[in-house]
């Protein structure tokens, strides 16, 4: 027997900047890292994909792109596309062929970049056709709602939807750079500018309980939207992602995803309500229950599990769906999710429930009795909007 072995590492580093007005000519934060990135005696090519609901918010944004890239020596633009975002572009594969399309037809080869200014499902779509097309295209991603700027724009997934699966079609390839510019919050829709706090809340219960304890504090402020609190939000929240990035299975070949904490059910949710739940706020539900039931394993106290009930409130952000009432002589359509999650996982399954805020820990099982009476207990809690004390309240089924 003959045996052939290659091992090898590849080193992956990218950044992600703080500013705002990122295509304002006197702003060189964009111009800089293109200029320190620039292939000598080449000619680079810019594909710009726009949400067009930023760009309906944004109407100056091509004249300014456009503007900006005139003035940069050695790279040209190609014709910026305007697709639409949310989650509906990722179940469209017809947009993942228009952008394949764009790329071969305008020549973006492994030295030009793909540029995708929008929300994180703008970024997910554009950053998997950067990643497929020539094995590999540069990817910017310029992120401009909450949620892509503190979670999902900062980290190295891509992907689309398929067969009604969330991200069943995807890669782990990370972007050359991200630009977090505050001035895209200023138009967010109210739901979108709550549903991204969401993650922040999750990263906070899981990692970081002075971080939990900051947004309790912040909470009036945030749901006001102050830009301050939201810029220290968004920094902190993507500071805790990219550090467990970075720690220890960024590509997630092993069956743990703790800052999935609250998301099978999320994932679940959104296709069964067609979407019409933001992803953050399919999250916020997917916090409440997997808190809930902590609670009813006796892993964290009743008072910890109403702060983070009424901290999710107090964002602005659901907490309750009527899907996860237990239809009569029925399976609940929700509790599916799990399965689906395994799958997705591989493995075991594998779910990051709470020993206390800022400390989650992984199980392998779930009790579907248990998790029923604590979906059952959350919406005893979202009808009374986490009001006085349960305890004191005769039966809650546990």
């Amino acid at each position: 027997m003959q045996i052939l072995e290659q091992v090898f590492k590849i080193p992956y580093k990218y950044q992600v900047y703080f500013t705002t007005s990122l295509f304002d000519t006197a702003n060189p934060v964009f111009s800089d890292f293109l200029a320190s990135h620039q292939s000598e005696g080449l000619e680079q090519k810019l594909l710009f994909v726009i949400d067009e609901e930023v760009q309906a918010h944004h109407p100056q944004l091509m004249l300014q792109i456009t503007t900006y890239v005139a003035s940069l020596a050695g790279f040209s633009l190609a014709p910026i596309q305007v697709l639409p975002g949310g989650e509906a572009s990722k179940n469209d594969p017809a947009l993942f062929d228009q952008l394949i399309h764009a790329v071969e037809q305008f020549g973006i080869d492994r030295h030009s970049y793909l540029v995708a200014i929008g929300g994180g499902s703008l970024l997910d779509l554009a950053g998997y056709a950067a990643a497929v097309s020539h094995r590999g295209v540069r990817h910017i991603r310029i992120p401009t709602t909450v949620l892509s700027q503190n979670d999902s724009g900062v980290g190295v997934k891509n992907g689309i939807n398929y067969q009604g699966k969330k991200n069943f079609l995807g890669t782990f390839a990370p972007p050359v750079a991200v630009f977090n510019d505050s001035h895209f919050l200023t138009t967010l829709h109210a739901r979108d500018w709550a549903a991204g706090m969401a993650e922040a809340v999750k990263v906070a219960l899981i990692k970081d309980a002075a971080f939990f304890a900051w947004l309790e504090q912040a909470a009036p402020a945030l749901a006001a939207r102050e830009m301050a609190p939201m810029q220290e939000l968004i920094y902190r929240c993507a500071a805790l992602h990219m550090a467990h990035i970075g720690g220890g299975d960024p590509f997630e070949s092993g069956s743990s995803r703790p800052l999935d904490f609250g998301h099978w059910s999320a994932h679940k949710l959104e296709p069964l309500t067609h979407f019409s739940l933001r992803h953050g706020e399919a999250v916020s539900i997917g916090i409440a229950l997997d808190s809930v039931y902590s609670f009813t394993l006796g892993w964290i106290s009743e008072s910890d599990m109403q702060r983070i009930v009424h901290l999710l409130y107090g964002l602005g952000l659901p907490t309750w769906h009527p899907l996860l009432d237990a239809p009569v002589g029925g399976e609940n359509p929700v509790f599916k999710g799990l399965e689906e999650f395994r799958e997705h996982l591989g493995g075991q399954l594998t779910i990051t429930l709470l020993r206390a805020i800022g400390q989650g820990e992984e199980v392998h099982q779930i009790n579907l009795d248990l998790l029923q009476q604590a979906a059952a207990l959350l919406k005893i809690i979202s009808e009374k909007k986490a009001g006085a004390s349960l305890l004191a309240s005769p039966p809650i089924g546990l």
